[in-house]
């Protein structure tokens, strides 16, 4: 499957609400992230009365033969705890293999670099191995999927007392165990209809405090489907041809929603997203790069930044590289650039004469 008309507007979709403006740990906004795509462990999910589900479903329509292809993949993001220690008895060099005792601590700053807690995410992607719609039809294809839990520590050193370790960054990440389901009917001949079912059957122990950090800890975050036909076209779901449009009508989404990407007139990959997108999503070529806020604009958010403090922005700064690669970007906006931000217009057509 070619991904690269897919790539851009996929990676929007999984690093959406990743962290939010002003890019910095320490506001409110940035405690309570990843609103879109959360897939729940199983046992969370059951115990809850809201919408926290712990299963997403996709499904739509293909028209094919049985020799048809169908290829998949399952992105989403993984949290990753970072915790900031501080070393109680400086001394270590920073060649030693072991780390020295330490105590964690809200904020260290070492020759004028702020380390802070924060929690990370790591990109997973699972790809499904392709098999053709005869198959699926015949049975469902079911594929187990786990990451194990893990710990990491990175020592801080201080370069103006001989490079002795003084701090450390600690980063842990929980394990994640689930299942991914296709399947395929024949409702029409030459129109295959194709379910994807995720499913999150990570363990929650009960004896330890639940809290919504520790369930998301162990969440699928930001999760889509990248589907591709080899040798078949998707059905637009939003503008379905009249003849399919009460199949088109009765494929059940949970969770999700699938769009037809690439350029217009493409109809061999679809995105299934979080977000509700129409069928070939663009990114705007004046967009400098990722903001991960999609409730704000280019231009207010680009702006917003240039008025932050210098304290504000240090923090910014250190908090991730990501939000420091936003920072460096704005900053080196030029004012043409800058301009470009302000308004676009797009596919204006001349207008006919009116009818006498």
């Amino acid at each position: 499957m070619n991904t690269r008309a897919v790539e851009a507007i996929a990676n929007a979709v999984l690093y959406e609400g990743y962290m939010l403006y002003p890019y910095r740990p320490s506001s409110v906004k940035n405690r309570q992230r990843f609103n879109f795509g959360i897939i729940h462990p199983r046992a969370w999910s059951e115990s809850q009365t809201g919408s926290d589900i712990w299963t997403m479903q996709t499904e739509c329509l293909v028209e094919g033969s049985l020799f048809t292809a169908l290829e998949l993949q399952v992105r989403f993001l993984q949290l990753m705890n970072r915790s900031v220690g501080k070393v109680i008895e400086a001394g270590v060099a920073s060649q030693a293999e072991t780390t020295p005792p330490y105590e964690l601590v809200p904020v260290l700053e070492v020759n004028g670099e702020l380390f802070q807690p924060w929690q990370e995410a790591i990109e997973r992607n699972v790809a499904v191995p392709p098999c053709n719609l005869e198959a699926l039809v015949a049975a469902p294809l079911e594929l187990p999927f786990s990451f194990v839990e893990g710990r990491s520590i990175e020592h801080i050193c201080d370069k103006e007392a001989e490079d002795r370790i003084v701090g450390v960054l600690v980063r842990d990440q929980a394990a994640i165990r689930g299942n991914i389901e296709v399947s395929a009917t024949l409702p029409l001949p030459g129109v295959f209809r194709v379910t994807v079912r995720i499913k999150n059957l990570t363990f929650i122990n009960s004896s330890q405090q639940i809290t919504r950090d520790h369930v998301l800890m162990r969440s699928l975050l930001s999760a889509h489907t990248v589907l591709g036909a080899v040798d078949g076209k998707f059905v637009s779901l939003l503008e379905p041809p009249t003849n399919l449009s009460e199949l088109a009508s009765n494929c059940q989404n949970v969770g999700t929603w699938p769009v037809l990407v690439g350029e217009p007139g493409q109809r061999d990959i679809m995105l299934s997203s979080p977000i509700i997108l129409y069928d070939y999503p663009q990114i705007a070529p004046e967009s400098p790069g990722d903001l991960f806020d999609g409730t704000e604009i280019d231009e207010i958010l680009a702006l917003r930044i240039m008025t932050m403090t210098d304290e504000e922005k240090r923090e910014m700064r250190y908090s991730d590289a990501r939000a420091r690669k936003i920072l460096e970007r704005t900053e080196g906006l030029s004012a043409e650039r800058l301009m470009k931000l302000h308004s676009t217009l797009r596919d204006l057509h001349p207008l006919g004469k009116e009818t006498p």
